[in-house]
């Protein structure tokens, strides 16, 4: 009998470390994505590939620090 008892106490230990081992490998919440890059983080991509040349680069580079991020062009309707 008492064989018993602690065969069923380790057994119930083993399923409790078991159960926390595999709640610590999913993190909680919704899955996290990694944030998109910045503009000038894309510029200077195509500029390390080849895509635009150092002339390029520089001009655009220019025009996104005099808009700031995120303001971008004014429309064809604002002043």
């Amino acid at each position: 009998m008492s064989f018993g008892i602690v065969l069923l106490v380790a057994l119930t230990v083993t399923a409790i470390a078991l159960l926390l081992r595999s709640v610590d490998r999913f993190p909680a919440g919704p899955p996290q994505h990694p944030a998109a890059p910045s503009a000038g983080q894309v510029l200077a991509e195509r500029f390390a590939r080849g895509e635009i040349d150092e002339e390029e680069y520089e001009r655009r580079l220019t025009a996104l620090r005099a808009h700031g991020p995120g303001q971008g062009r004014p429309g064809p309707g604002d002043g």
